[in-house]
């Protein structure tokens, strides 16, 4: 990894408990089988952690968009990053009296609150693939995902190469 992260990775869930689990389930949605003519792609432009549940708010307002405009079969989207890292947070007591109570800076290693995927810059975030007549459907699509996530980025739109059994009208 090493791009733009300092230290390892915090994932090795056999040492640690009480892990939560994902909020994001299924990374796949739409017909990925079929052969579209674009792919759209919503690139990172910088390094960050995201949270599990802003990728899973992510993957349905995309989804959402694509689905009502069009259709199951009218689309293939994969959201590629998986969140492997486990976040930490040291809860503190936020009343009166709570500096009897609190434990300060003692054992502050933090207990497991969530994940998080590691998205490093110029790394792809989702895949939507559509034909012709639905990129700006996707494009719309792809900025109301981007709105959900703590990241700038940008998307990349790429014209699919045709196989030539296709052209012919072969099946």
């Amino acid at each position: 990894m090493g791009k733009g992260f300092d230290g390892m990775s915090y994932s090795r869930r056999k040492y640690i408990r009480g892990i939560p689990q994902s909020k994001i389930t299924k990374f796949t949605m739409g017909n990925t089988s079929a052969n579209y003519t674009h792919r759209m792609s919503l690139v990172s432009s910088e390094s960050k952690l995201l949270d599990h549940r802003a990728l899973e708010a992510m993957r349905v307002a995309v989804n959402k968009v694509l689905m009502d405009k069009l259709g199951e079969s009218g689309y293939g989207m994969k959201v590629l990053p998986y969140p492997h890292e486990i976040t930490r947070e040291h809860k503190f007591m936020g009343f009166a009296g709570a500096d009897r109570l609190s434990e300060g800076m003692r054992a502050a290693f933090g207990k497991p609150t969530g994940r998080a995927a590691r998205v490093n810059k110029n790394q792809t975030v989702v895949v939507v693939e559509v034909n012709e007549n639905a990129v700006d459907v996707a494009k719309t699509a792809l900025n109301q995902g981007l709105s959900k996530l703590s990241i700038d980025g940008r998307i990349i739109i790429e014209r699919l190469e045709q196989t030539d059994s296709e052209d012919r009208g072969e099946a």
